[in-house]
């Protein structure tokens, strides 16, 4: 009734608008009511700030009712920083060690989530506040009412003012998404055994859904917790699962066998139980058990009919294209849909030959049945971490120790498990705690020393102003310190004109908060900066008598803590995830190589491992992916100036997802194929399963030259398939199954790495996609 009349408000400043309605109503209640009502400036003074910090300064993602509950689970956490910064401001030496252990331990708190890494920031405030002087213990009491009701009626507020409809929650969306993977299975499942155009689209939009750029923050499963980590791993399911059906072209001759049919169906039943159980239904355990015995049985099945002698075995075999592996130059084809052969090719006149139900299968008959077998792992996993999000500990399904390792530890252990996983110099969130520690120390050190008057605000200035990048850290002091001079001047003018008369300063503090945390977020940090400085002198002026020089005294804290954060951006990892992502990434794709040899070696000689993610080389390459999926994510909120620098050569865009998911599908597809029972490949199949794990493994190893290259390191490029190869052989006699599902797997990592730009062109050379993709 009160806004301006529709279409007028600007867009931008909806959000914010409403941000800045609640918290200038919390902050003007609780501090009137405290400073003028009940005459504790102390208690107003920390109900103020504790809702300013929280609300204001934090980033708790989510909607209003979401952020309400992280603000009261928090409570406890604010208790505690307020009594230890209370009593270690007795000293200047232990204030300076308490900041600097309480600043790391509360950086590094974003290794627990989005909303950890939000609140963190704000929680640093309220540890700030009580650590400078007057040390005074005895109003403890006051300080943790002030912060009780600050928070509370903050969590009120959010829980009340402005609430809005709740976005889709993370299993919501893997609901949807096992629903579209059923549909798919069951057209599959019947005439004609393929998918259009329409249901490939839709599977894809589908999958995008599951991705965490695509879900909003709060709802992202990114916490150390079993359900998190077990809905994180339900999505990854999914997608692989929609992606393998999307894959499924339908039976190479004549209609699929019962046993195929059979195993798409379950799957579809499976996957409808599912999204019934994410949405709190009950467990599918009759629909796992019989996708479990279909699945046995395709592959019994199959392991019972060898592959025949190809008809026309071509003279020089070290000629002929991998089974899910182009020839170089040749265009690529998916993971389950290699090139076929003379042998397989039929004329368009004469009706297809029934090879399903030939006494021996053609090599395309057991790609089919592989790409099937794929898509029933899928599912199986889908559905025993879909299980184990919702029932948690108390889940129906038995999960694999192997694959669910954390689905009986306890919380403790799995936050000490994200924690030790980080702690290191290569860890992002280890960068940027250890930043921001030094940071804050420094600040408090000196206000300390030099008894920096109001020491506050500098500690505050290089809590807000320090980045992750020094040229980002760099721009922002710049923004930062004009609008905080600004800020000053106009600061200086109001108190010098209105003096001691605190009414005024009574009567304007609302409007200028109101238009502070409304601009700010909009306008950027110079507007937040400037809006701020008048804050606090409208606030202090009404706690005490002040003059005209608060606002000198308010310029020169904010220099000191904007000169304090560019030296540590400085000297401390200046260039933020830029250098690290490669670093990382690189590091990635040896593990990866080392697998890729491990279980094509594996495979060849038929030999399995009974924990396959437990075995060498699995468990450093998950710690490699952790790593490089966390850099991946601080370098996607950095800027892009990092291209190239003053006297450093500008290096080629790279798609990091293409990397990421590279080590993504070695980890699934070995841990698929080391699985018992391991069956003998024969030596001509040995042989060129070898051959093409050697040259997978070859091609990782340069993409990760390419990404963290060294002073000598070469930069010819290394075919898809090397001509002079001898041992190998397009379709050795008698091979099984395995070994289609195997090459199969190294196909599909062939593809991921020549979507690399700059390291697997092939040959070609030919640009790749954009760096931030």
């Amino acid at each position: 009734m009160f806004g301006l009349p529709a279409g007028r408000f600007p867009r931008d400043y909806a959000a914010p608008g409403r941000d800045a309605v609640r918290i200038t109503l919390v902050v003007a209640s609780v501090f009137y009511l405290f400073r003028y009502g009940l005459d504790r400036p102390v208690t107003a003074t920390y109900a103020l700030f504790a809702a300013i910090a929280l609300g204001g300064l934090s980033k708790i993602p989510g909607t209003g009712r979401q952020r309400a509950r992280t603000v009261v689970r928090l409570l406890p956490v604010s208790w505690v920083l307020v009594a230890v910064g209370t009593y270690l401001s007795v000293r200047t030496w232990s204030a300076v060690a308490g900041m600097l252990v309480v600043g790391f331990l509360l950086a590094f708190s974003a290794v627990g989530g989005p909303r950890w890494a939000g609140a963190a920031p704000g929680l640093q405030l309220l540890y700030i506040l009580p650590s400078f002087p007057p040390y005074d213990p005895g109003t403890l009491g006051a300080r943790l009412t002030g912060t009780t009701v600050g928070l509370a009626l903050l969590a009120a507020s959010e829980a009340l003012l402005f609430t809005g409809p709740d976005p889709p929650s993370y299993r919501e969306r893997a609901a949807a998404a096992a629903r579209r993977a059923a549909r798919c299975a069951t057209l599959l499942a019947a005439p004609p055994y393929t998918l259009g155009d329409a249901e490939i689209e839709a599977a894809r939009e589908t999958g995008q859904t599951l991705r965490s750029l695509n879900v909003p923050e709060a709802e992202r499963p990114a916490g150390p917790g079993v359900r998190d980590r077990a809905l994180s791993q339900t999505g990854l399911a999914l997608r692989a699962l929609l992606n393998r059906l999307a894959l499924l072209t339908g039976p190479p001759c004549g209609p699929p066998v019962p046993a195929v049919t059979d195993v798409l169906n379950t799957v579809a039943a499976l996957a409808t139980a599912t999204a019934s159980r994410l949405g709190s239904g009950p467990p599918p355990t009759t629909a796992y058990d019989a996708l479990t015995g279909a699945r046995a049985r395709l592959a019994t099945f199959t392991a019972a009919h060898p592959t025949p002698p190809p008809a026309n075995q071509p003279a020089n075999p070290s000629a002929s294209t991998a089974p899910g592996l182009p020839p170089a130059g040749a265009p690529e084809s998916g993971p389950h849909l290699p090139s076929a052969d003379a042998s397989e090719s039929a004329d368009a006149s004469e009706p297809a030959p029934d090879c399903e139900s030939a006494p021996d299968f053609p090599p395309a008959v057991l790609r089919e049945h592989a790409a099937v077998l794929d898509v029933a792992d899928a599912a199986l996993a889908m559905t025993m971490a879909a299980d184990l999000a919702v029932g948690g500990r108390k889940r129906a399904l038995g999960a694999a120790t192997s694959r669910f390792w954390y689905a009986t530890a306890r919380p403790p252990a799995l936050w000490w498990h994200r924690a030790y996983g980080h702690a290191g110099r290569r860890s992002v969130f280890f960068q940027n705690a250890v930043r921001f520690a030094l940071a804050l120390t420094a600040a408090r050190l000196v206000a300390g020393v030099d008894t920096l008057p109001h020491g506050f605000w500098a500690t505050l200035a290089a809590l807000t102003l320090t980045r992750t990048t020094l040229d980002e850290t760099r721009s922002t002091i710049r923004r930062a310190l004009t609008g905080t001079l600004a800020g000053a001047l106009v600061t200086a003018g109001l108190l010098a004109l209105v003096g001691a008369h605190t009414v005024v300063y009574a009567a304007v503090l609302p409007a200028v908060m109101l238009i502070a945390f409304t601009v700010g977020p909009v306008k950027g940090v110079g507007w937040a900066q400037g809006m701020f400085t008048l804050l606090v002198a409208l606030v202090f002026a009404q706690l005490a008598p002040t003059t005209w020089r608060l606002a000198e005294v308010r310029l020169l804290d904010v220099l000191v803590g904007s000169a304090i954060g560019a030296v540590i951006g400085l000297l401390a990892w200046p260039r933020g995830a830029h250098d690290e992502l490669r670093r990382v990434t690189a590091e990635l794709m040896r593990r990866a190589a080392e697998i890729v040899v491990a279980t094509s070696a594996s495979v060849a000689g038929g030999t399995t491992a009974a924990a396959p993610p437990a075995a060498p080389g699995h468990r450093s390459l998950h710690h490699e992916l952790v790593l490089a999926e966390s850099a991946y994510a601080q370098y996607q909120s950095e800027p892009a100036a990092f291209g190239g620098g003053r006297g450093r050569p500008a290096r080629p865009a790279v798609d990091w997802q293409a990397a990421l998911m590279a080590a993504h599908h070695t980890l699934w597809g070995s841990a698929r194929l080391l699985e018992p029972p391991g069956t003998g490949l024969g030596p001509a199949a040995a042989g060129s399963l070898g051959a093409l794990g050697d040259r997978v493994a070859g091609r990782m190893l340069q993409v990760s030259a390419a990404l963290d290259p060294g002073g000598d390191t070469p930069a010819a490029p290394v075919p898809l398939i090397d001509p002079s190869l001898a041992d190998f052989t397009a379709q050795p006699p008698g091979a099984p199954r395995r070994y289609y599902a195997t090459a199969s797997w190294l196909a599909s990592l062939m593809t991921d790495l020549t979507r690399i730009a700059g390291t697997g062109h092939g040959g070609d050379g030919a640009p790749g996609p954009r760096d931030r993709r």
